[in-house]
């Protein structure tokens, strides 16, 4: 027998999001009023001992085994506690984004392979970063805005509209937010063909685009990223954030801009940094 779902109406609906939406402010509000490291451990330890006992952990448990059946059980369960500490971490660290200084000298950010910005703007070169959600994956396009440079960041939009609002009044102001789904390909080409760079994070899960084996299974991947640097003939800098282990006060995340030359192979006509 189907299952039969509730209507919702559309004020059920907003009241809905409000509901989570305070729910969220009063969490965002406690952890504004910590102090950064304290905030960060809370938000990690309570992510941590939650997380694991929701059920979306279980599909998490079964895509570990099957990308690497080699892990024993108490191994998985020792990923998915450090994943949750990490979602954990990233959320309540929200609130201080804004005075996260990236480029400040002995402040909490050490970046590598800034040399490659460098000659991209000296020569005049669009660029386009690209990373994953590894560690604070915030920081990576907080490092493109403080270099001082045009950037448009295509985003993945929060599904309840208060709350994307609330973590956009985060990210602050500087810069354009292009959230993806059917006008984000016009706003990114709109933004290269200004000069403006782009940021974007590359390994969420599609229905669409390109199949690719990823360990060892297809999965679905967007293109636009190689169609769009092939297009505008942009340099393709791909960026990794990290939390140092362990971590190095008052060193706090680790950005670096790891180019290969097989990166580009093939993009920006050939071009290799």
């Amino acid at each position: 027998m189907d299952a039969t779902w509730p209507y919702i109406t559309a004020e059920a609906a907003r009241f809905a999001d409000r509901l989570e939406a305070w729910g969220v402010a009063l969490l965002f509000g406690a952890f504004k009023f910590l102090p950064l490291d304290s905030a960060s451990a809370l938000g990690g330890a309570l992510a941590r001992h939650i997380g694991p006992r929701l059920g979306i952990s279980k599909l998490a448990r079964r895509n570990i085994s099957r990308a690497l059946p080699e892990l024993s059980e108490t191994e998985i369960a020792r990923v998915i506690a450090s994943m949750w500490n990490n979602l954990g971490r990233v959320a309540a660290e929200y609130p201080h984004l804004r005075k996260i200084g990236v480029f400040e000298p002995g402040g909490r950010v050490e970046t590598h392979g800034f040399e490659h910005v460098h000659r991209a703007v000296a020569a005049k070169r669009r660029m386009i970063f690209f990373s994953g959600h590894i560690a604070n994956w915030k920081i990576a396009a907080l490092a493109a805005v403080q270099y001082g440079i045009s950037v448009a960041q295509i985003y993945r939009a929060a599904n309840n509209p208060l709350v994307d609002r609330m973590i956009a009044r985060f990210r602050g102001d500087r810069g354009e937010f292009i959230p993806k789904g059917s006008v984000a390909a016009r706003r990114a080409i709109a933004a290269l063909r200004c000069g403006t760079h782009l940021t974007m994070l590359a390994d969420q899960k599609m229905n669409d685009g390109i199949s690719v084996p990823f360990f060892g299974r297809p999965a679905m991947t967007a293109p636009a990223l190689a169609v769009l640097a092939l297009r505008f003939d942009c340099d393709v800098l791909p960026v990794r954030v990290e939390r140092p282990q362990p971590p190095s006060q008052p060193r706090q995340f680790a950005v670096t801009i790891a180019v290969r030359s097989w990166w580009l192979c093939g993009l920006g006509k050939g071009r290799t940094h």
